[in-house]
């Protein structure tokens, strides 16, 4: 693939673009299950997975935590080891980047252009996904920057990517 020779840095958003949030948010969601059948010996982990993968799929993130704990009867006191799981969660498989990700990250580096992520979010989550993604050959290479920190301190991410990698804003493209 041909690549417009005034972009020289690439820019990702991490979820749904780099690999799919699901896989990282139904891991969270077996941890949380495992912990409260652990726990409370009630409901069984799969049962609860079963239902937490059907909200996300259904109804999505929103109020997840509260229709599980409705549902299923556990303490609310839970919902703080829940959020916590999504900052600090070890996840037990590796995060894997979309096929045509891989092979765009491939064509971007054999064409010599820069590749970077900005993400959104919160910026302790979005790192705990980042330490679990399997970046393969790209590891090295790929530079992570957190939007949310950035627009905190008053930073204007363009100009922040543009003055990291002495390109004028021009030469940016982000790829969502």
């Amino acid at each position: 693939m041909m690549f417009p020779e005034e972009k020289k840095v690439y820019v990702f958003e991490l979820d749904d673009v780099v690999f799919p949030k699901k896989d990282y948010l139904l891991q969270v969601y077996y941890l949380f299950a495992n912990f409260i059948e652990f726990t409370e010996t009630v409901p069984a982990q799969a049962d609860l997975v079963q239902f937490m993968k059907n909200h996300l799929e259904h109804q999505g993130e929103n109020l997840l935590f509260e229709h599980a704990q409705q549902t299923f009867g556990f303490d609310q006191k839970y919902k703080e080891n829940f959020e916590r799981l999504h900052v600090n969660a070890i996840l037990p498989l590796r995060l894997h980047l979309f096929d045509h990700i891989d092979t765009l990250f491939r064509q971007l580096k054999a064409a010599d252009k820069h590749v970077c992520i900005l993400t959104k979010g919160n910026p302790l989550e979005q790192l705990n996904k980042v330490k679990f993604v399997d970046w393969g050959e790209y590891g090295d290479d790929i530079k992570v920057y957190f939007k949310d920190e950035l627009v905190f301190g008053g930073i204007d991410p363009l100009e922040f990517l543009a003055n990291e990698f002495t390109v004028d804003t021009t030469a940016i493209q982000f790829v969502d």
